[in-house]
């Protein structure tokens, strides 16, 4: 069961998904991915431009323009991350995901390692849910809107990373794909 049937998304994770052969599969696992306006001036890739274009027309992206206090917010967010030695620095697109996801209860889809880390290294967004692709690929195969080939678990995985010269960190990697392969040992 998902945390929530919408998402908001950041530059990064857009360009990389654009790429992605299989990227629509991001709609039936999400009712609505949002894109906040800021995101989208940070975008050059014609790629990536004509798939958001697309989907922003066929309703399954939907541009979210952040209130005065969710900028705010997401501005303190961002001293708050430089003052952290511990995680990386946040931008705005990522800080303003999590202030979203915080208050919306979206689930955050991004690469960046601040983003990512926020949720552990500063209390109040400890509850946010926040996604590389590697979950979202994992939560897909669950879903079962992707078949798996149980014979090499790690398939999904190497095809994403082929598409989008994409490289998932080695540990996180091997938890995902163990399980996959817990998956394919309760189908026999």
């Amino acid at each position: 069961m998902l945390p929530s049937p919408f998402a908001i998304a950041d530059t990064c994770f857009l360009i990389d998904w654009a790429r992605y052969r299989r990227r629509n599969v991001l709609f039936k696992l999400f009712r609505t991915v949002f894109v906040s306006e800021n995101v989208l001036t940070e975008i050059r890739s014609e790629r990536t431009i004509t798939w958001i274009s697309d989907s922003l027309a066929k309703d399954r992206l939907s541009l979210y323009t952040p209130t005065p206090n969710e900028l705010e917010e997401a501005r303190e967010l961002i001293e708050e991350s430089r003052l952290q030695p511990r995680l990386p620095s946040i931008d705005l697109p990522e800080a303003l995901c999590l202030v979203i996801g915080k208050k919306r209860g979206y689930v955050v889809l991004t690469e960046n390692r601040g983003a990512l880390l926020a949720p552990v290294f500063i209390k109040r967004f400890k509850n946010v849910k926040v996604w590389r692709a590697l979950e979202v690929l994992l939560n897909v195969i669950k879903a079962g809107h992707i078949s798996i080939n149980c014979n090499n678990p790690e398939e999904i995985f190497t095809e994403y990373s082929e598409d989008t010269l994409h490289i998932f960190p080695k540990r996180a990697l091997r938890i995902a794909v163990n399980e996959v392969k817990k998956i394919c040992m309760e189908r026999k």
